[in-house]
């Protein structure tokens, strides 16, 4: 069926970007939003918006029932979910089926079969996608025989966990016996979910990430890969693509492997395969599925001019795949700064407020994507994100010159931000040589402090 009218349940730049392409299918769009979003640039843009409760994300954007009847309630005929709150919760899209609500997404089964760390781990192997060395826990005699085949050092991961959370580092293995029962309680306690699991820890390691569509029936095809390799405590600030310095053959496998995992699960829609590659023995690993649109999009379709919200509802509404593999090309290079309401000279501590005025850049191969205008408010509830900057270039160099100079004509007034931090990253040298692990940042970060 022909999708007519779409609710958003979502807020910020995401659900002002899901309007923009709304807007040019003709699609009309109802906004969620709590009462902390009444007055936001999304509430404006929308046909519509519908108050869903308070502030905190437990009394209204994550409350399941409440989102479904509101997109009843509006006569809309599919819910697109954006990234964070609910969009990888498989109850939603599960009553969206139950009540014939079309859900702008895989189907609940594909994101528990994702979402469920040991399980989309053993789906990769099934796929012959190379895993990180390790596996479950099954109890301590097994954890200890799993350690020492796969050697120290190695992370103790909770199953339920994410975004960095839920992982404990053991250097000795004689340390592994405490650490092992501190993660499994952690976990139980901030996951519902006891289970842990062992890999081995990669000192080197780049977060390297595929772009993929898939049908539903099996048809997947990738549109490149992106590094999102500077991280804070496992938060990405700078994602690229193509990732630099990446060998040929290790980017063709990746690709080659992202479909391969992908096409057995029958994905449909969007989706990335996040994997480890390990500079040193210069192999990856399958890290995780992310059931949903990823924040640094933007910089993939700046790539290869694909709309991904587009084909997202293009799939949703049983169009299938309108690309094929070999529509897919990859022009130039492209980088994206997020930009953050913190203080990095507070160890980042959070800025929520008014923001008094605000001027974004503008010039060749540059794309903002914000919900911030003058006036507008951040309130304490919500990730600190305020905007994308991204840049677009024939290449790296360009695409970096460009977000540099993008970035510096940016004005920000009223809350802290994160914009001159941004661009002094972009200047470093290690940065602009291409090719930084995971614990760049951290490291220098470290060097400043001491």
């Amino acid at each position: 069926m022909t999708i007519r009218r779409i609710l958003i349940a979502n807020r910020g730049e995401i659900a002002v970007r899901i309007i923009r392409t709304c807007q040019a299918l003709g699609i009309e769009t109802v906004l969620t939003v709590s009462e902390a979003d009444r007055e936001s640039l999304g509430a404006e843009l929308a046909t519509r918006a519908v108050c869903i409760g308070p502030g905190r994300p437990a009394d209204s954007y994550l409350r399941v029932e409440t989102i479904v009847q509101a997109a009843l309630g509006t006569g809309c005929d599919a819910i697109h979910p954006g990234y964070g709150f609910l969009s990888e919760r498989a109850a939603l899209a599960q009553l969206c089926e139950d009540e014939g609500v079309i859900f702008i997404g895989p189907t609940a089964a594909q994101i528990e079969a994702v979402g469920d760390k040991l399980r989309a781990r053993a789906e990769a192997i099934a796929a012959d996608v190379p895993v990180v060395p390790g596996g479950p826990v099954e109890n301590p005699e097994h954890a200890r025989r799993l350690a020492e085949e796969v050697g120290a050092p190695l992370l103790v991961k909770a199953v339920g966990g994410g975004g960095g959370r839920g992982m404990k580092l053991v250097e000795d293995l004689a340390d592994l016996p405490a650490t092992l029962d501190m993660a499994s309680a952690e976990a139980g306690a901030a996951f519902g979910d006891a289970r842990v699991y062992l890999e081995r820890y990669v000192a080197q390691g780049r977060h390297v990430e595929v772009q993929l569509l898939g049908d539903g029936s099996g048809k997947v095809i990738h549109l490149g890969e992106r590094d999102c390799s500077v991280q804070r405590r496992y938060q990405k600030l700078i994602e690229e693509t193509p990732a630099p310095n990446l060998p040929a053959h290790i980017r063709a496998q990746m690709h080659e492997a992202a479909v391969r995992f992908a096409a057995r699960l029958n994905y449909r829609g969007a989706g990335t395969v996040e994997f480890l590659y390990d500079v040193q023995r210069e192999a990856f690993y399958f890290l995780e599925m992310n059931a949903r649109i990823q924040v640094e999009h933007p910089v993939t379709e700046m790539v290869t001019g694909v709309d991904l919200v587009a084909q997202q509802i293009a799939i949703a509404q049983g169009d299938g795949l309108t690309l094929s593999q070999d529509d897919i090309r990859i022009d130039g290079a492209a980088v994206e700064c997020r930009i953050n309401a913190e203080d990095p000279a507070r160890e980042f501590m959070p800025s929520p407020g008014r923001v008094t005025n605000v001027l974004w850049p503008a010039g060749e191969g540059v794309r903002v994507d914000t919900h911030i205008v003058d006036g507008a408010m951040i309130p304490p509830f919500y990730d600190s994100m305020v905007a994308k900057i991204i840049a677009h270039g024939p290449d790296r160099v360009t695409a970096i010159t460009r977000l540099g100079k993008a970035l510096k004509d940016t004005r920000i007034e009223g809350v802290a931000t994160n914009l001159a931090f941004q661009a002094e990253l972009l200047d470093d040298p290690d940065f602009v040589a291409g090719g930084i692990d995971t614990g760049w940042l951290g490291r220098r970060l470290a060097r400043a402090e001491a």
